[in-house]
Parts: C-alpha cells; structure tokens; sequence
C-alpha cells in the first residue's frame, strides 16, 4: 500500500490528498467517520464527519473514503491516506478477486458473502471515476491530518453515547 503518487499529475487532472478515519464505541456500535480532503495547488481544504448508531469500525472506514471521494466535483487523482489495513488491501488485493468472483469470497466451505459488500460496490463505482492509490499510515502515531479525522469521527459518534 506503499504511495506511487510522488507529487506528480496525469493528463492535468487536478492531485488532491484524502485523509480518513472510521471508529466505533464497541463493534458494533455507535461509530463515526470523518474525512480531509486537501488540493495542495490552491491549499483549499475540505473536512467532514459523519456518525451512525448502529454499525463496525470497518463500516465506518469504508464510509469515510467512500464520503470523501463523493465530495469530489470533477476526475481527480487521488492518493488516500488511511490507517485501515482492511480498506488498503481490500482496495488493492480483495476486491479484484471478489469482483471477479460476483462479489463472493472464498470460505472454508465454498463461497461466501463479501462484507460490507454493499459499500465495496460503491467504493468501486468511486474508483472508476478517479485515479486513486491507497497509502496506509499508522493509526495513533503522530500523523497531523489522521489524527484530525480521528478526533472528528469520535466527536461524531459521541452523540450515541
């Protein structure tokens, strides 16, 4: 999940870096998703949260990428940052195969359902509109805008509390 960006654009489309986070009280339970999305050519900046009472931390990190994506007004190329190792490798390692495999994934005894299917799908309509790569950070370790999203979400779901 290693960053290939390196601060350089395709076909002029605009570069803007997502941040994001998802957390829950309990899993299940109440939980948030917050999002930065930054365009450092023109240092504007965009910054949401959103809460559910009911859901997973993996819900909720899905979602968060899934919103800030969303938020975009034309194809851009993405690099996302996120301390989800579910979303980084479901992105680049999972989903292909599920997709191939009519969003089913192996099991024990055959095949099973995807979790989350219904926000991977999403995601991948996403992903079909813009150039995005994943670039995993560690979560709690010091990273400004991660630790921003993370604090946001929190403050989000609070209300469930």
């Amino acid at each position: 999940m290693e960053s290939k960006a390196g601060g350089k654009r395709e076909n002029g489309t605009p570069e803007v870096l997502l941040f994001t986070d998802g957390g829950c009280s309990g899993n299940p339970g109440p939980g948030g998703w917050a999002f930065i999305l930054q365009h450092p050519a023109t240092g504007k900046e965009l910054e949401r949260s959103g809460a559910e009472r009911e859901t997973t931390n993996n819900r909720m990190e899905l979602t968060a990428v899934i919103r800030g994506l969303e938020s975009l007004t034309r194809r851009s190329q993405v690099e996302v940052f996120t301390d989800s190792v579910y979303v980084g490798k479901g992105f680049s390692e999972w989903m292909p195969k599920w997709k191939a495999n009519g969003w089913r994934r192996r099991t024990k005894g055959g095949w099973g359902k995807v979790k989350n299917v219904d926000l991977w799908k999403t995601l991948d309509e996403l992903l079909a509109k813009h150039k995005v790569i994943f670039t995993h950070v560690r979560g709690h370790s010091g990273h400004p805008e991660n630790e921003r999203c993370d604090m946001a979400a929190v403050a989000a779901y609070q209300k469930y509390l």
